[in-house]
């Protein structure tokens, strides 16, 4: 018996009105789904619809069409209390930790907060126990519980958010690019620390990013977008060493090698022109615009997300070649 995935996301959209007629597809049509303890990676360049699609699967955006189901049941029929029982089982970490955290707010109540909408503590003494708890789980001094956002490096920011994340247990993390904005001597740690506390904690993660080989070390899976849609979704060492899809081949070769000689001789894969609008997307296949493979049957048959070896799925008319 095949285990239920404890995320899934069927044919989901999300549409902006720009008023005008204009409609940006930010997320078209995509499926895919996650296991418990699982760490699904989701790459591509910026515009491509990464962080509108965690949003829209933890409805902070109401979607335009599709469902997601979490353990079984479809988010998007919840209201009152059952919708709000779904928020702490499903949390999310932010880009910038700079942003993120109210600068009015102590460690205490930002963290505090999460426990206070829950009702998760009794009294003012559980609470603050509580927080100073989740502070040390995320290798913070719990005597800095009192101190107001601006008093801490982007690294101990980020740390915080990770904090209040945690505070309601939730089963579920979607991680919106969360060492982006972070110095990269400290990007490493915070994704050691966000490891840690999935073998702790039995958590589950989508991990939203641009950094390719941070989303290799990290990820199970690793999804592919392009212009709102998946082109290419497969387990993180069969994706990085067999890349079927020439969009995800040209974001590969991006990634420095530190050998020197390895990296010279090595073909660098240069995409031409520029992203296209997702308000008027290219007709066919969406990156035909930019392919060095492209042909007449890519520019009006737009392809299908197919299985093309055993877990490994591509949306490209010549993946198997």
């Amino acid at each position: 018996m095949t285990k239920q995935p404890l995320i899934e996301v069927n044919n989901l959209q999300k549409f902006f009105n720009l008023g005008s007629g204009d409609v940006l597809k930010a997320v078209n049509d995509i499926s895919f789904s996650i296991a418990r303890g699982e760490t699904v990676g989701v790459v591509g360049e910026s515009g491509c619809g990464k962080s509108t699609a965690g949003r829209t699967i933890l409805r902070l955006y109401e979607p335009t069409g599709g469902a997601v189901s979490f353990e079984g049941q479809d988010i998007y029929k919840m209201k009152g209390s059952q919708l709000k029982a779904l928020r702490r089982n499903m949390q999310m970490i932010f880009q910038d930790p700079y942003a993120s955290l109210n600068p009015r707010m102590t460690v205490t109540d930002i963290i505090g907060e999460a426990l206070d909408i829950h009702n998760l503590a009794g009294s003012r003494t559980e609470r603050r126990s509580k927080v100073e708890s989740l502070l040390d789980l995320v290798g913070l001094n719990p005597d800095h519980a009192t101190r107001y956002p601006h008093e801490f490096s982007g690294g101990q920011r980020q740390r915080i958010g990770i904090a209040r994340a945690l505070a309601v247990d939730p089963k579920f993390i979607i991680a919106d690019e969360p060492i982006s904005a972070l110095d990269v001597s400290i990007q490493a740690q915070v994704v050691n620390l966000l490891q840690e506390l999935q073998r702790k904690m039995g958590l589950t993660y989508l991990f939203i990013a641009h950094d390719l080989s941070m989303v290799k070390h990290i990820s199970d899976r690793v999804a592919v977008m392009y212009l709102g849609k998946i082109v290419e979704i497969a387990e993180s060492g069969e994706l990085y060493a067999n890349p079927a899809h020439p969009y995800t081949r040209a974001l590969l070769s991006a990634i420095p090698i530190p050998d020197p000689e390895v990296e010279e001789e090595r073909e660098r894969i240069v995409l031409k022109g520029d992203l296209p609008s997702p308000i008027n997307p290219p007709s066919g296949c969406q990156f035909h615009t930019r392919c060095p493979m492209a042909t007449e049957k890519c520019r009006t048959d737009s392809p299908e997300l197919l299985e093309i070896r055993k877990g490994h799925f591509a949306a490209c008319h010549y993946a198997s070649v």
